[in-house]
């Protein structure tokens, strides 16, 4: 347990991949919970759908839009924790759609805050930053005084956000910590995400179309991160930091594929797919985090390895393999 029991907490973006996860975690650590998703006339409630029934029936789940200041304020109505998740996540789609990655990511943070600092029952606000907004490594590991570096309309958006929550504290007094995570994997994950896209791929076929091979990253389980959102929750001392997530290790793409190959049980050939490689300028090729600062702040550190949480992921994706196929058939890229 981590000190969290009988708070009031609001998760926006809680739909998707890691929102879902820590809705359900919160849950189970004897929170109250309201689920903030995007509003659509399908009523869908995304990977919340993968709660089970029993937690998810505890969970009070609000429709919005994060650019809808009015609903974000009446979300946060008797909360006293926020967990801000929400954003438009996907680099390729920032190249495409740069102003709606913006308004979403920027002036969605902005409302939030916003709704915060008019609502007094909120105590603390978690804004969850990511890897990304540091760009290609200029040192390793990347502690939290890293340069930050713009390679993408996405990185941008983030640094913005980051940025509009820092002055938040720093003008306001909002009780206020960013949480950065690095690549955060495991079940539920998005078709479009690197580990996702090989585990699909590998189970289906024996070809894999990818982009740059080269790139490497940081990656934590999704238990591990959501783990640390809530350490970082309900510490004291952590008001005004910004705190790495990860696991001060790296692996390359190639060498990633090899290993959920291996878990799978298959010999798979690559295909470069040029539509799946970024803009050269734009492409971030390291990443590897200095993650003392949550040991020493709150105690967290990964429990969960690279291999154990392939094998957990590639499990889950396994158990989903018709619902891949039908999303691959129609066009679709998320579960």
């Amino acid at each position: 347990m981590t000190g969290l029991k009988g708070r009031k907490a609001l998760v926006t973006g809680a739909g998707g991949f890691i929102g879902s996860h820590l809705t359900e975690w919160l849950v189970g650590e004897g929170c109250s919970v309201k689920a903030f998703v995007r509003y659509n006339s399908r009523r869908e409630i995304g990977m919340l759908s993968h709660i089970p029934t029993e937690k998810l029936n505890e969970i009070e789940i609000v429709a919005g839009d994060l650019r809808n200041y009015d609903a974000l304020k009446n979300a946060m109505d008797k909360v006293d924790i926020v967990f801000h998740l929400g954003a438009l996540i996907a680099i390729p789609y920032s190249y495409s759609n740069p102003r709606d990655v913006v308004e979403t990511n920027v002036m969605g943070t902005l409302n939030v805050l916003m709704a915060a600092k008019s609502t007094r029952g909120v105590k603390k606000i978690i804004h969850t930053s990511t890897s990304e907004v540091y760009g290609t490594a200029l040192k390793v590991p990347m502690d939290e005084k890293h340069p930050l570096q713009a390679q993408s309309p996405y990185s941008a958006s983030k640094i913005g956000a980051d940025k509009i929550a820092e002055s938040f504290y720093d003008s306001y007094g909002i009780p206020l910590v960013t949480v950065r995570p690095f690549n955060t994997y495991g079940p539920r994950q998005s078709l479009r995400a690197v580990i996702p896209t090989i585990i699909s791929q590998a189970l289906i076929n024996n070809m894999i179309d990818l982009g740059s091979l080269s790139p490497r990253r940081d990656f934590t389980f999704v238990e591990d991160t959501v783990r640390a959102f809530a350490m970082i929750a309900a510490s004291d001392k952590v008001l005004g930091r910004t705190i790495n997530i990860g696991s001060n290790s790296e692996i390359s793409v190639k060498d990633l594929v090899k290993k959920i190959a291996g878990i799978i049980g298959k010999d798979v050939r690559i295909k470069t797919d040029t539509k799946r490689v970024r803009p050269g300028l734009s492409e971030v090729m390291l990443l590897r985090a200095d993650n003392r600062l949550a040991k020493n702040l709150v105690g967290w550190t990964p429990r969960i390895g690279l291999d154990d949480g392939l094998e957990k992921t590639v499990e889950w994706f396994g158990s989903h393999i018709d619902e891949i196929r039908r999303a691959k058939k129609i066009g679709e890229y998320t579960i």
